[in-house]
């Protein structure tokens, strides 16, 4: 009796690369880049190189390296390329912040990003080593909204800063607990649309072209997201309330295959953009400061952040003037957050630039490829709408300081300054990780194992 084996998946008992070696090699390249851009700005301003390059080289490699060794322990088939992506944004956001720094005696910030950064690896660490499946993290949806709910509720009990609500200061400490609050919103809708998907997909009223579920499947999951963004409405922090609607409905027509979602979230969005914009002051502005960036400079009051953003990337030309060797500290107050990318695109150019949104855009494919690749619909939904976070907010906040759409005042993830913004982002790749790992782990075939077992069988018999 002769059987054809499957070729989709390794025999039982083949051994399945973990791809470590090329993980460490590629932390290697990202900590020598890292190092590189420190050492640029320190010749470009002073022609030297700056007396602690040698020490932040150490210590952004032993960041890498104990993460490296968290995952080669716990998770061995985990996606070797999330990792040192990761590692290279977030070195190239502090040589950034420190050349700013740079032109800003009285306010140095890289010291603190260090610290952040420091954190975040080390949440990385825990997130790694201790959660074993992903699939617990299901079992605590309904907690996990409740908590997402009061991290964004607290900052309405805190003064606004620069016309948002969005943090929280105690002494010398501040955190924004919304961007904590996105990844639990991301694990609660990946429960909810994992347990529900059927009945979102297949039942319900037919208006048009589109199936509208019911409302007892589809209502807690709406009413949670429009609390959502009405908190934040509330607090004027509209990129996150974007971000978050952004999230919903990706994550909604994942669940259900319907097309019909992205239509109707779009014509949603352009709406409430539209209200939000001619109803609320402090976004109007931003919206006329879109329309015309350059209405101050025709008044005599000079150029504004985002004229001034503009002025920068146009300065940037190809190639860029250098590290160390742009003006992009005119913008403003921002200039380390919202408009770190301005930074980019003059001193490292177009080159310099695309080369930053292919990492990101690297980041997310993988995270949708492990999220494709995952059997579980809630790891697949997780996957994706974490990875879908990353996406959004890169394209607000890219859009936002090109001038494409109005200024949402959201930090680019890894490279802006803001300590929940990076440690957060670290969170996320750290599930990244996990997910990947479940996706890429060798599976036992038993189907395989049956046939060869009473193939086996038969052969003794006869």
């Amino acid at each position: 009796m002769a059987t054809t084996p499957r070729t989709d998946a390794p025999p039982p008992g083949v051994r399945v690369p973990g791809r470590r070696g090329v993980e460490l090699s590629l932390l290697v390249g990202a900590v020598l880049i890292s190092v590189s851009g420190y050492a640029a700005v320190g010749l470009a301003r002073s022609g030297a190189v700056p007396p602690d390059a040698a020490r932040y080289g150490a210590g952004l490699g032993l960041l890498a390296l104990v993460a490296h060794l968290a995952v080669r322990f716990r998770a061995p088939y985990a996606d070797p390329l999330l990792l040192p992506i990761a590692v290279l944004l977030n070195g190239l956001g502090l040589v950034l912040i420190y050349r700013l720094d740079l032109e800003t005696p009285n306010d140095h910030a890289a010291a603190t990003q260090l610290v952040w950064s420091t954190l975040g690896v080390a949440l990385f660490i825990v997130v790694v080593l201790l959660l074993r499946d992903h699939r617990t993290l299901q079992q605590y949806a309904y907690v996990s909204v409740a908590a997402a709910l009061a991290l964004m509720i607290l900052p309405i009990f805190f003064p606004a800063v620069n016309g948002a609500k969005i943090w929280i200061r105690i002494g010398g400490l501040s955190f924004q607990p919304g961007e904590f609050a996105k990844i639990l919103l991301a694990v609660f809708f990946a429960a909810y649309l994992a347990a529900n998907r059927n009945a979102l997909a297949y039942t319900g009223r037919r208006i048009w072209k589109l199936q509208f579920p019911t409302g007892r499947v589809l209502g807690p999951i709406v009413a949670i997201w429009l609390l959502s963004v009405g908190v934040l409405v509330v607090e004027r922090d509209l990129g996150t309330s974007l971000l978050f609607f952004g999230l919903f409905v990706i994550m909604l027509y994942v669940a259900t295959g319907r097309t019909g979602w992205i239509a109707v979230g779009l014509l949603l969005a352009s709406a409430g953009a539209f209200l939000v914009g001619s109803l609320e002051p402090h976004v109007h502005s931003r919206v006329a400061d879109w329309l015309d960036p350059f209405a101050s400079i025709r008044a005599g009051d000079g150029p504004g952040q985002l004229a001034q953003s503009l002025f920068a990337f146009a300065a940037g030309g190809m190639l860029g003037t250098g590290l160390g060797l742009g003006h992009s500290v005119l913008i403003g107050f921002a200039v380390k957050s919202d408009f770190i990318l301005a930074t980019v695109g003059e001193e490292l150019g177009l080159v310099g630039l695309t080369a930053v949104f292919l990492l990101y855009a690297l980041l997310v494919a993988r995270g949708y490829r492990a999220g494709l690749s995952l059997r579980d619909p809630f790891g697949r939904l997780l996957a994706i709408g974490l990875a879908s976070i990353v996406a959004l907010q890169v394209f607000v906040i890219a859009g936002g300081v090109m001038g494409l759409i109005p200024l949402t005042g959201m930090a680019m993830p890894f490279l802006a300054q803001g300590g929940s913004s990076v440690v957060t982002n670290w969170v996320i790749v750290a599930l990244l990780i996990r997910l990947s790992d479940s996706a890429r782990a060798p599976q036992p075939d038993t189907a395989d194992t049956g046939t060869l077992a009473r193939v086996g069988g038969e052969a003794e018999a006869r």
